[in-house]
């Protein structure tokens, strides 16, 4: 069975990106289909490539029982839509650049916003952008990570059946 490859993209792939990273691998691995699906995350600018994560990051995974301590940022390029299923955003400025990297109609489908596979989480968030904690403190790091745990688990619920009969 191939193996269904997701790849979460904000603007430097040091806050938001490596939150989902963390969750919709855990998610994952939890349910029995860590080893079905692969989970990566980049950035649409190049500013922190080869960092770690955010401390800020890295401290509100850590007091949810996540482990992020191990990322390092990378860029997403154009080229990367070879490689991914699905390629989920955090704003609609994402969306934006990375639909207009994409070379055709199948790879600008493969871009979506986070917010989108969890209505009620857009609601709580007041639209479809999960905000930048980048410029804030750390509470709004753990609200960012609110946002992104129930979309994940909503996301990763409904590409669960694919999983299952191995179709993802």
């Amino acid at each position: 069975m191939n193996r269904f490859s997701v790849c979460f993209v904000c603007t430097g792939n040091i806050c938001r990106s490596p939150m989902a990273e963390t969750v919709f691998r855990q998610i994952a691995e939890r349910s029995g289909h860590g080893d079905h699906i692969e989970v990566t995350s980049a950035g649409t600018g190049d500013w922190h490539v080869g960092e770690g994560a955010d401390p800020r990051t890295v401290e509100a995974l850590r007091r949810r029982g996540y482990d992020g301590s191990r990322h390092r940022a990378k860029q997403f390029e154009a080229d990367d839509f070879g490689r991914y299923d699905l390629v989920v955003v955090f704003d609609r400025g994402h969306e934006r650049i990375l639909r207009a990297w994409a070379g055709d109609d199948a790879d600008r489908s493969k871009v979506q916003l986070l917010l989108s596979f969890d209505q009620e989480a857009a609601a709580a968030a007041g639209g479809t952008d999960v905000p930048d904690p980048y410029y804030s403190d750390a509470a709004m790091f753990d609200s960012v990570l609110d946002l992104v745990e129930r979309a994940s688990s909503s996301l990763f619920t409904q590409i669960e059946p694919a999983l299952r009969q191995g179709r993802a």
